[in-house]
């Protein structure tokens, strides 16, 4: 299989995984391309793709995206960043490959126990019914005098991450417990990783990472990018979303496992 068709099966497949969960692209993307390809070859492409799908959801669910949220995260995600494309450029291939693949598989397995963990705290929910709500109340405000550390903490964190591979799931997962719903969760998450990748292009640029030949794969692949993400957003809401969470969970883990032993 020639390199432009396996970067297009990839680019297919993590843009419908971000058409139908809002996140997840950058590790679909670059977990699939890893076998094949360096690092530093495959975030900038992501980085291309990124950019107009990140800006359509951003127009798409601006009414929801809450300032709060977004806006402190974009501050801290920047400072994250600029450390984690130095990384990126300045450490040994082989040492990133597995840095990445330890990365997926924990943030991946993170995931899956968070997945479980609501789906026990629904059932206790409905179970115990009106009468945890006074529990609720307190919990609310332990939950709120951390939440400014653990703002700084996950910006931080996930901004060295989005530097060095893209990947922005640790953001998702604070983002998820932030927000309310989905469309807010997608509004508020999509225009942190829009700042962030514009930010990002011109680290790129500047120290040599993003090349002309990266330019053009990430053109020929924007069509399948397209495709996935019509495709995702096409099949939201028909589609069991927890059956598909599990199973690009279950496949990042896998595919994590390989790559810290590749």
């Amino acid at each position: 299989m020639s390199r432009m068709v396996w970067m297009a099966i990839a680019g297919f497949l993590a843009y419908f995984v971000k058409g139908f969960c809002g996140f997840a692209n950058t590790l679909v993307f670059s977990s699939v391309l890893s076998f094949r390809f360096d690092n530093i070859n495959i975030s900038p492409v992501e980085l291309i793709l990124g950019i107009p799908a990140n800006a359509f959801l951003v127009w798409k669910e601006r009414k929801y995206a809450d300032k709060k949220i977004w806006m402190p995260l974009t501050i801290f995600m920047l400072a994250g960043s600029t450390g984690g494309v130095v990384l990126l450029k300045h450490l040994n291939v082989d040492r990133i490959k597995s840095i990445f693949g330890v990365v997926v598989f924990v943030v991946a397995l993170e995931m899956l126990l968070r997945e479980r963990k609501n789906k026990l705290a629904e059932s206790a929910q409905a179970e115990a019914g009106g009468g945890s709500e006074r529990s609720g109340n307190c919990q609310s405000k332990k939950a709120s005098k951390a939440s400014a550390v653990g703002m700084l903490i996950t910006g931080i964190l996930s901004g060295i991450l989005c530097g060095m591979f893209g990947i922005g799931a640790l953001l998702a997962a604070y983002v998820g417990r932030a927000t309310k719903d989905t469309r807010t969760f997608r509004g508020s998450i999509s225009v942190v990783f829009l700042i962030e990748n514009l930010y990002r292009f011109v680290l790129y640029a500047g120290t040599g990472i993003l090349t002309a030949s990266v330019v053009k794969q990430a053109i020929c692949l924007i069509p399948c990018m397209i495709a996935g993400l019509g495709v995702g957003l096409g099949c939201a809401g028909r589609l069991d979303e927890k059956k598909v969470k599990t199973a690009v969970i279950v496949m990042l883990m896998i595919s994590g496992a390989v790559l810290i032993r590749f």
